[in-house]
């Protein structure tokens, strides 16, 4: 803590959806929140100017809230430096090469980055002899269970990844827990499901679907191209689930979580209803690669299955069980349903389109 008794947190990948929500959740705790980010020639932090620009330019009379650091998980002396300066209560690691389909491409910085980036930051931690005082958060993933090996997925349920994200979040899995028991270090793993939002990154499949939508609906697109239809998720909206962040950093002892609404939609299901809040009702014909989404309306093709986007090992389903998030945080996992998140995501797409094309 600092010298008024309130509270540090160091948020990793703070730019990123997650952090963005995270950082306005600790704000509004009162925390003292700093965030890491990396270096780079265009600037990124779209998602959290209302942040600091409201902190420190605008309301100079307010204290400031939010610092930003340049930092990076591949370089532990940033990350040492940063620990010893700025001597976190709690530390929530949300860095990460996070897009599957792209570790595929960029394994060997994605286990940089994803695995070895969170050994780096518990050995900063201990370096600096903040061991016993420091608590930290871990962002896990759903990936990890993969090949799923029953359904639904719970903390126990066996971990089989299928491609090199997964992999290596299974290293920084057990690495926090090896160094929770090693040094008797709080460490605690989030093992979220999918959770998306409309600040998802547009290269993501389920905004990728909201933006094409909203364009393909004032005539700015002509068709949306995805992969594997069939694939099922566990969406929830981010917004809510950053709270068990920091529910899981508040208990007694440290400990895993499986963070999940605990029903699952397809790719198709989810498309189908984002065309339907843009305003269009598609019909699904074909099987396979052969599959196309029809406005119902016109008769013509707006979603096809392109083959480009398959994953050279895919996850065909995921449905988490968030029993114990329930019982130990007292977490409600359906604060926004399914629903409401696909809506959330169109109509701010829908004007997000407009105010970028100039549009009525």
């Amino acid at each position: 803590m600092n010298k008024n008794n309130q509270k540090v947190a160091l948020i990793t990948g703070i730019t990123g959806q997650d952090g963005s929500y995270l950082a306005e959740f600790l704000l509004d705790k009162g925390y003292e929140v700093h965030g890491v980010m990396r270096r780079s020639s265009s600037f990124n932090t779209g998602r959290i100017e209302h942040l600091y620009l409201d902190e420190w330019v605008r309301d100079m009379k307010r204290g400031r809230l939010l610092n930003l650091h340049y930092g990076d998980m591949t370089d532990s002396s940033s990350l040492i430096r940063l620990i010893e300066e700025i001597k976190p209560d709690e530390i929530y690691n949300l860095a990460a090469q996070s897009h599957v389909k792209v570790s595929f491409e960029v394994p060997e910085f994605t286990a940089e980055s994803d695995a070895l980036g969170v050994l780096r930051l518990l050995e900063g931690v201990r370096i600096v002899g903040r061991a016993h005082c420091t608590r930290i958060y871990q962002a896990s993933t759903s990936e990890l269970f993969g090949k799923v090996q029953e359904t639904p997925q719970r903390e126990t349920t066996p971990f089989y990844p299928r491609s090199p994200y997964a992999v290596a979040k299974l290293y920084a899995y057990w690495i926090m827990v090896n160094y929770r028991e090693a040094y008797h270090m709080y460490c605690a793993n989030g093992i979220l499901f999918n959770h998306e939002s409309e600040r998802r990154g547009e290269n993501f499949v389920t905004r990728k679907i909201t933006v094409a939508a909203a364009r393909i609906v004032n005539g700015l697109q002509d068709k949306l191209y995805l992969g594997n239809l069939n694939a099922r998720r566990d969406w929830g909206y981010a917004k809510d689930y950053v709270e068990c962040m920091w529910l899981m950093l508040q208990q007694p002892e440290p400990d895993d979580f499986v963070i999940a609404t605990g029903e699952h939609h397809t790719v198709r299901e989810f498309c189908t209803l984002a065309f339907h809040y843009a305003g269009i009702e598609l019909e699904w014909q074909g099987e396979g690669l052969d599959e196309k989404g029809i406005d119902k309306a016109t008769g013509k093709v707006l979603v096809e299955v392109d083959p480009k986007y398959f994953r050279p090992t895919d996850v065909e389903q995921l449905l988490g069980d968030p029993s114990k998030a329930k019982t130990v945080l007292g977490w409600n996992p359906r604060s926004t349903t399914f629903d409401q998140l696909v809506r959330i995501m169109v109509e701010h797409d829908l004007e997000h389109v407009k105010k970028v094309y100039h549009l009525k």
